[in-house]
Parts: structure tokens; C-alpha cells; sequence
């Protein structure tokens, strides 16, 4: 094959296309008929902060130090682009990562797809590599099953003028047995029942190859994309014949409504001899045709899934593409023949599954560890909009790489033993897809913040010549993206309070502000060690009833001083607050902040309970966000809390209190996916009750979790917009106790 048989006509600007290629180390290569999917691994680096208990020989003052330290991050990038592009994408990544063939020498790539065969000894003479080819069925269910138990919110309901369009189905480690449907140029149905256990259960020849044959005879569509859009304004009814055109009528004995389709194209038959298929409209053919094969499609799903005995289709394929026209004739199909028992599901990544699975396969053979998986939602393409007109999505697909990043945790993830039911557990309390009140006014707030997050992160490191600048990208990016999700609330997933604060925090970490309150939060975690012991002392003081009042109020009291929250952040700049003004704040009695928060508010409640006897485990965020206390600086502040409380050092001696990771990095918490060490200690302590504090972690998310043992949930309301919703004021509080769901499920049976 020559050169002249590729094209060459593209810009591939290097870091918005191939992000972080020149610190790529493993590659893997989807490639189709139509669409090639790129995989590879890059390590990632920035500056963080570290914090650290060797005191500095001229300032031994701090309780700890901060230094700024490189941080490698393993990220995974998925870019997927035109197959008619590969060769100049191929010499685009020899000449920014591959300056002799020297370098990749005994290296191989694992392909994947129909071109793994054809493209096979270009790929060799353009890279100086080996292919290593993989089964394409393989690969399609490694990466499916990959994104189903790694991504939050992979999968979604299409509902067409619903509200939302998007239904997102969560994350879950359950997802065996389950129907893959995957739709290119013919159909295969793939029955999944474990990692490494599945079966072609069957298939048919009439898929997206037919749509696009037969709609290129019938109609002047030059491309997929062209003749989608055909279909989404055309008329069906004018070329099938339905049910009343036999009948006039409902065939009601056999439960036949007047406008089923009775044949596909029956009245192009019906026309006079002489006239041919021109006489039909040409987006009318095209919505016959995309009806017709849909509706086979889902009859044949709904009936290998009913014979199986499976409740779970997931459709994908070049058909799918994320088209809402195409997902809506699916749905609709599969609604149809299943009366409404059966749903279908798509993926949101479903175009990467062969190039995940491909990469993975890589993985497997060199690297025998495992860990967990985050999406990069920073450098990430999102869902098209379902209001987005078909033919504009040809166009941005034609000008534009779509991307996929995801970034490797270093600890394995587990859901939470404590959750009543880990299936049905959702941990945001507002769903901003669907409550377009509450969607306009945390865009606005989140819009109106972004100001002040750039100045703290410019304040955060002074001595950096170029910190207003990537505070300014900062700004620009997250508010790029705040818009984006404006017009289409779903294109990232579930939107809500919690993947908001998120994106901020992965658009700062992006520019090299991973902490930027590190220095805010030394300050107040040094001021409330001094007030420490005062307040400890005055609390032995105090009888049992008004000392079980005081530990109370002072856990609200802590959880006041929050940097995320607006109205506080602008108490605390303007005047002098401290804890025993955070007190008289509140009107009513309920941590997750560094300073007066964990030091006098969380840690004095410890205390109590270590004193009769309860063991304890401290949870704190893995990574940085806002002024949230992170796992590395808690274990330095419980050593000096111990050198203040002799019962505080005896438990930590004792091993009764431990200071344990969440695996997590937000303001707010998702029990689905917590660090494995912390869910296998909670089992071998046999945890019969869990506190869960913060307006973020009790509020925005878990307000309504069901746990399976005793729980508390402690917040201060610290927005009044949000204070209104729950009809109160600024400063009202939440101090609500749970019994266990399980004890009270077992008395109703009894």
C-alpha cells in the first residue's frame, strides 16, 4: 500500500491531540473500517505539596513542614480519529516519540480490529515495532467489563425528550451476567458471564453496514452520519405500511396498535409500476430503513436475552456512536418486544472498548498488579447533545479527535460494607440533570467561584513566576467547561454538587495546583493545637449530660469553618472568626476540614468514645481538595494531639484508634468506592456505627444513604440558597441519628 492511498490533510497540534506522548510507554491500536482507536500509557508529572514532621532548623515552630515535591501520575489515553488519518498519525507519533527505531527495538504494540491485518506492516515500518494482534471479541469485553466496573456513570437509559435524556446507571462491581450488542457492520450478541467467560450466543448480517449500503442505494447520503440525519427528519409512515393502512385500525384481538409497522416499505410495493423510489422523500427511506433494521436488531436482543435468562443488554458499535436518533429506535425496539421488562443500556465510551481491552491485554502480560481507575474528566471529550442536529455531529466528528483519559489510583477501591444495599445506593442527594432550578444556581455559584480559586491558587505559590498565568488557564478552562455543561447537563455523566467540585479540583491539579490550601491549613491546624488542651480540660469539667452537649456543639462548631463553602469563605476574609463564634452561629445541634474542625471538633468526640471503651478509625481524604484535613497531615496532627492527650496517645499505642485513608480526594464522598484497606479493617472490626460529617459529605452526598449499621450525619448549612431549599436559615444544622436499616428490617419480619 503507498502512501498517496492515505490522506494526509490534518493538523495534529501535540498537546491537544496526543497529550503527554513524548512520555508514552506502551501503545495499543484499535483500528476499524471507519474509526481507529489509539491507546497509550504516559506518566504524567507534576508539582505537589508534601507534607512532612522534621522541623526545619530555622523555623521548628510548625507542627509540620510543606515542601513542594514531583508527583508521577500513570494515566491511560484513548484518542479515536478517522482511519483515513492513520498514516499521518503514525508519522506524527514517530517524530515526537520515536526518534529511532533504536527506541522501540523489541518492542510491540497490541492491535486490535479488522485493521490490525491490513495496517499491520505499516505500522511496523512506521514505528519499528512488532504488531501483536488480539482476538477483537476479546477485547470488546475486557474493555467493557474494564469501563462497567472502573467508570462511575459508563453506562445510561436513553430517554428521548425525558427529563433527563440521560438516565445514569452508577458504578458496580456486580455486573455479570449481562448481553453485549454490538452493532457494525453486522450484529453479534455476546453473552457475558465472568471476566474470562463469555460466548457468541448470535448475531445477524443486517446491522450498520446494511443501513449504510441500502441507504446509499436509496438515498444521495455520502457518509453514516449524513444519512442518520436524513433519518431524523424524515416520516416513516409514508413509505411502511402500519396496521390501520390494513386494517383501519387497531388489530385490538391480537393487541396490535394502528400505527405498528406492519411491513417495512409496504407502500413503496403498493406504488404504480412506473413509479420509482424517487416519488418517496429520500430522509423518509432513510427513517424506514433506520426503523426497520432497529427493530430487528432489538427483537433479536430481547429474545437470545429471554432465553438466557439475562436483564442486562448493553448496545454498541459503530451503528450507536452515541447518535440520540439511533439509541431512540433501540430503545424503542427493546421497550417494544420486552413490554417494557427489559431496558436498553449504552456506554458513554462505548467507541474505546476494543482499544481498552487491546491495552489491557498488554497489561496482563507485563504488569501483574491491579489497581483502581478515575476518569480524567479534564481531558476527556463528553456525550454529544441530544438537542445536537445529526449532521452537526458529522461535522464536529469530521474537524475533531474525540478524547478518553483515566488516571491509575494507586490503591485499590471497594464499596463500603456498611451500605445497606451496594446496588442501590446513590450517593448524591441532587441530581442537577434533572432539577433545573437547582442546575442554574451551583453552574452560577460554581461560575462566580472560579474567580477566587485562581486567586488562591496564585496565593498558594508566590514565588512562582508563572502561577497567574496557569491560574488564568485555570479559570478559562473551568469555565469553558462550565458552559459546556449548561447547554448539555449530561455530557460527562451524572452532573451534581460533588462532580463539580471535582472538575475544579482536576482542572487545578492539571496546572500544577494540587494543594492550594496547604499553607491556610497549616496556619489553622497549628492555631487549634494551641487551644487544645484548654478545651479538653474544660470539657472534663463538665457533668456527663452537658459534656455530651458541649462535644456536640463543638463538632458543629468545627464544621463551620469551611473554605469551599461561599458565605463562610467571605465571613473569614472579612473579619475575625474563631471557634467560639462559629458556636453562637449555630440555632440547633452537627467534620471534614482541617483546623478548628478535626482538632476541636472531631478529635475531642473521639476522646469520648475511646473512653468507653470504642475503638475508632479516623478516615481522611487520600489526595488534596480545598481545606479538607488529607490522610498524610491527620497522622501528623494525631502525633501532636497525642503529646496532648495521654488517652489519645494509649489508644493509638493500644491500636483502639487508627488514622486510615478514604482513597478519596473530594468534599464529598462516594461509598462505592473507598480504599480497600479501609473496607477490610471496617470488617475485621466489626464497625457498628458510622459518623459521617460535612455539609459536602452529609449533605450533598449520603443525605439519604441506608446504612447497615447505626449512623450519624453532623453538617452545618453553609449556603443560603441551600438552607432555603431545606426551609431554613444559614447556620441551621443537621445532627441526624439512624438506627440500623438491617436491625429494623429483621424486627418488621418477626
Amino acid at each position: 500500500m503507498t502512501a498517496k492511498s492515505y490522506a494526509r490533510s490534518i493538523e495534529l497540534p501535540t498537546e491537544s491531540i496526543f497529550r503527554n506522548l513524548k512520555h508514552a510507554r506502551r501503545f495499543a491500536i484499535d483500528i476499524g473500517g471507519s474509526l481507529a482507536k489509539l491507546s497509550y500509557c504516559s506518566t504524567v508529572s507534576r508539582r505537589t505539596s508534601m507534607v512532612f514532621d522534621e522541623p526545619e532548623q530555622d523555623d521548628a515552630s510548625h507542627i509540620y513542614n510543606i515542601s513542594e515535591t514531583d508527583q508521577v501520575i500513570v494515566r491511560l489515553h484513548f484518542v479515536k480519529f478517522e482511519t483515513k488519518y492513520i498514516e499521518t498519525c503514525l508519522d506524527f507519533i514517530q517524530g515526537n516519540l520515536i526518534q529511532s527505531k533504536d527506541f522501540m527495538k523489541d518492542k510491540y504494540i497490541k492491535a486490535t480490529g479488522g485493521g490490525a491485518y491490513k495496517y499491520k506492516d505499516l505500522i511496523t515500518s512506521k514505528l519499528g515495532v512488532q504488531v501483536d494482534k488480539e482476538d477483537e471479541m476479546d477485547c470488546l469485553i475486557c474493555g467493557c467489563n474494564f469501563l462497567l466496573k472502573n467508570i462511575p456513570d459508563e453506562s445510561f437509559v436513553y430517554q428521548r425528550h425525558g427529563n433527563p435524556d440521560y438516565k445514569f446507571q452508577g458504578v458496580s462491581t456486580d455486573i455479570f451476567p449481562y448481553l453485549l450488542v454490538n452493532i457494525g457492520s453486522g450484529v453479534s450478541l455476546i453473552k457475558v458471564e465472568s471476566e474470562n467467560k463469555f460466548e457468541r450466543i448470535g448475531g445477524t448480517s443486517t446491522g450498520g453496514g446494511t443501513f449504510w449500503g441500502l441507504g446509499s442505494l436509496l438515498t444521495e447520503a455520502r457518509s453514516f452520519d449524513e444519512l442518520v440525519e436524513l433519518a431524523e427528519r424524515g416520516d416513516h409512515r409514508s413509505v411502511d405500511m402500519l396496521v390501520k393502512d390494513i386494517y383501519g385500525g387497531a388489530y385490538t384481538s391480537i393487541g396490535l396498535p394502528g400505527d405498528i409497522i406492519a411491513s417495512s416499505f409496504g407502500k413503496a410495493a403498493r406504488s404504480p409500476k412506473d413509479k420509482n423510489t424517487k416519488s418517496f422523500k429520500e430522509e423518509d427511506l432513510a427513517r424506514s430503513l433506520l426503523l426497520s433494521i432497529s427493530n430487528d436488531i432489538g427483537q433479536i436482543a430481547y429474545l437470545h436475552a429471554r432465553i438466557h435468562n439475562l436483564k442486562k443488554i448493553y448496545f454498541g458499535g459503530y451503528f450507536i456512536r452515541g447518535h440520540p436518533m439511533t439509541m431512540h429506535t433501540i430503545t424503542f425496539a427493546i421497550n417494544y418486544w420486552s413490554k417494557g421488562e427489559i431496558q436498553a443500556l449504552f456506554l458513554r465510551h462505548e467507541g474505546y472498548l476494543g482499544a481498552i481491552g487491546a491495552f489491557l491485554k498488554g497489561e496482563e502480560e507485563e504488569d501483574t498488579e491491579r489497581y483502581s481507575w478515575g476518569e480524567h474528566f479534564a481531558g476527556s471529550s463528553g456525550l454529544v447533545s441530544p438537542k445536537q442536529k445529526c449532521f452537526d455531529i458529522a461535522k464536529s466528528r469530521s474537524s475533531m479527535f474525540d478524547h478518553l483519559e483515566i488516571d491509575r489510583l494507586e490503591r485499590p477501591l471497594l464499596p463500603c460494607t456498611l451500605l445497606l444495599d451496594v446496588n442501590s445506593y446513590y450517593p448524591d442527594t441532587v441530581d442537577l440533570t434533572k432539577d433545573a432550578e437547582a442546575r442554574e444556581y451551583w453552574l452560577q455559584c460554581f461560575s462566580q467561584g472560579a474567580d477566587k480559586s485562581k486567586l488562591q491558587a496564585i496565593k498558594s505559590q508566590p514565588s512562582s513566576p508563572d502561577a497567574v498565568e496557569r491560574a488564568d488557564k485555570f479559570k478559562s478552562r473551568y469555565l469553558d467547561r462550565l458552559s459546556v455543561l449548561k447547554a448539555n447537563p449530561c455530557c460527562f455523566g451524572s452532573l451534581n454538587v460533588r462532580t463539580l467540585l471535582d472538575t475544579s479540583s482536576q482542572f487545578l491539579s492539571e496546572l500544577d495546583f494540587t494543594d492550594p490550601f496547604s499553607q491556610q491549613k497549616q496556619f489553622e491546624n497549628e492555631q487549634a493545637l494551641k487551644s487544645l488542651d484548654g478545651h479538653l480540660n474544660h470539657l472534663d469539667t463538665l457533668s456527663w449530660d452537658d459534656r455530651q452537649m458541649a462535644l456536640a456543639k463543638g463538632l458543629l462548631a468545627g464544621n463551620v469553618f469551611d473554605w469551599g463553602a461561599m458565605e463562610v469563605r467571605k465571613i473569614m476574609e472579612t473579619q475575625e472568626f474563631g471557634f467560639a463564634d462559629a458556636q453562637d452561629k449555630l440555632q440547633a445541634i452537627f467534620c471534614d476540614n482541617s483546623g478548628a474542625d478535626i482538632i476541636l471538633g472531631v478529635i475531642p468526640l473521639t476522646r469520648e468514645l475511646l473512653s468507653r471503651g470504642t475503638s475508632v478509625i479516623l478516615c481522611a481524604n487520600s489526595r488534596p481538595t480545598l481545606n479538607d484535613v488529607t490522610f498524610s497531615e491527620l497522622q501528623l496532627i494525631t502525633k501532636h494531639v497525642a503529646a496532648i492527650s495521654g488517652e489519645i496517645n494509649q489508644a493509638l499505642t493500644e491500636g483502639r484508634l487508627l488514622v486510615m485513608e478514604s482513597g478519596q480526594g473530594s468534599p464529598c464522598l462516594d461509598l462505592r468506592l473507598i480504599d480497600q484497606c479501609l473496607v477490610d479493617t471496617i470488617k475485621t472490626m466489626d464497625t457498628d456505627l458510622i459518623i459521617i460529617e460535612g455539609m459536602g459529605r452529609a449533605i450533598h452526598t449520603n443525605f439519604e444513604a441506608a446504612f447497615s449499621c447505626e449512623c450519624l450525619k453532623v453538617a452545618v448549612i453553609k449556603n443560603r440558597w441551600l438552607a432555603n431549599r431545606f426551609g431554613g436559615d444559614m447556620f441551621n444544622v443537621m445532627f441526624k441519628y439512624e438506627r440500623s436499616r438491617r436491625v429494623s428490617a429483621s424486627n418488621n419480619t418477626s
